[in-house]
């Protein structure tokens, strides 16, 4: 655990940071470079904890990686997947990308992970693929799939209103399906649905067949999964982390920013417009300008649940109270994100108390202090935002943040200063 104090900047932040490509992308890029008829080529994948150990899942199925001189590196698939141990760390897109692969594989493959992770939603991933066919032991990690090298497939029916990651985890593979595969959603709603558009979209520029049939109802055809040279967008939700900087410090931030892309680019901007900040958009950046005053506001994250934990620090700050709602399903996240936010928030002096969805912030005036990671990224990303506008702010564990940054304390203090 590395312990940081979160620098507090003596007047406007202003620059731009250079951030890093998308996990979400990445992810889903590694997953359908494994599952193609050739090799990819992928430029831009994110260099953080939850890929390389992604790298390390796929590997154990027998999937290579070739990396190159330019950053770039090439996945080659397996003429058939072999069964293998894999480790999933703290990531959910591991836990429930990568079953589905095994499940084509000859033989038992085991998941472990960390401590953390063993409390993790994963079981609807589970139930969906034994509807397909496939032989599983165990209901949450550790288990163990028991592939036969191929997935009947057909008609499944799931509850994926803990996470979206169930929807795409199954529909990456399902062309790969003897049937391919129609997935109903029966339960609450579903959230992070871009995520579940990002699966899509990545699914029909590789030539698949698969759409959504309504609201709850996915298809993806059988057949081929075309391999693809791509590059990788930057991860907004990291980009918003280094653009919240300019709200409270009256600074003004740009990162890249994709002119069309399916990830939650509208929600993620709209959220920091509600809270105080002005967006300028370029044709291939954005840009943020604060007044160094936070509107206290009334937040629906249901598209953009990631930014619950930055959002809640600028609320804890805000000239008013404020809310969040529509993120129930981040308690089942790297920690339970909104009980970690009550706790640290209410220690640092602001008054924050859970509702049934998410929670009621009244700002209070911050005091320095301790402030717990909960070995999960976007926690740490928020002690870094509380810092901003509160000084002494010392994170227990900022190395949590390689989950998804490999430098995240670097490119903050090369942004913010002190």
């Amino acid at each position: 655990m590395t312990r940081w104090v979160a620098p507090t900047p003596g007047g406007p932040v202003r620059g731009s940071v250079v951030v890093p490509g998308s996990k979400s992308a990445t992810a889903r890029a590694f997953v359908l470079a494994a599952l193609a008829d050739g090799p990819s080529r992928l430029s831009g994948v994110l260099e953080a904890r939850d890929t390389r150990l992604m790298r390390g899942a796929l590997e154990s199925l027998g999937v290579s990686f070739t990396d190159h001189p330019d950053s770039s590196v090439t996945v080659t698939p397996p003429a058939r997947f072999t069964a293998g141990a894999v480790d999933v760390g703290l990531a959910g897109t591991i836990m429930r990308f990568v079953p589905p692969l095994a499940a084509l594989a000859d033989g038992a493959t085991p998941f472990t992970g960390d401590p953390e992770a063993e409390v993790r939603p994963v079981l609807p991933l589970l139930e969906g693929l034994r509807q397909a066919g496939t032989r599983i032991d165990g209901t949450s990690l550790p288990f163990t799939v028991h592939g036969t090298g191929s997935v009947p497939g057909g008609t499944v029916t799931i509850d994926a209103s803990a996470s979206s990651q169930f929807v795409s985890g199954l529909l990456l593979a399902a062309a790969r399906f003897d049937a391919g595969l129609v997935l109903h959603h029966r339960g609450g709603e579903v959230p992070s649905r871009p995520h579940i558009g990002l699966t899509l979209a990545m699914l029909r520029d590789r030539g698949v067949d698969a759409e959504a049939a309504g609201d709850a109802t996915w298809r993806v055809a059988p057949g081929a999964i075309a391999a693809r040279d791509e590059a990788i967008e930057p991860d907004l939700v990291n980009a918003a982390v280094f653009l919240a900087a300019a709200l409270p410090t009256a600074g003004s931030v740009t990162v890249a920013w994709p002119r069309h892309t399916a990830q939650a680019a509208d929600a993620i901007l709209g959220t920091l417009e509600q809270l105080g900040g002005t967006i300028e958009r370029g044709e291939d950046r954005v840009t943020v300008t604060g007044s160094g005053r936070i509107r206290g506001a009334d937040l629906d994250l249901t598209e953009a649940s990631e930014l619950t934990c930055i959002a809640a620090a600028l609320l804890a700050v805000a000239d008013g109270p404020g809310s969040i709602r529509g993120v129930a399903h981040v308690r089942g996240h790297e920690t339970d994100r909104l009980a970690a936010l009550e706790a640290e928030l209410t220690a640092r002096g602001a008054g924050v108390h859970q509702t049934v969805d998410g929670l009621a912030i009244v700002p209070g005036p911050v005091s320095p202090g301790p402030w717990g990671c909960y070995a999960d990224h976007r926690m740490a990303h928020a002690g870094a935002v509380l810092g901003l506008a509160a000084p002494g702010i010392e994170l227990d564990d900022v190395g949590a943040t390689t989950k998804t940054m490999a430098d995240f304390p670097g490119l903050w203090w090369e942004l913010v200063g002190a």
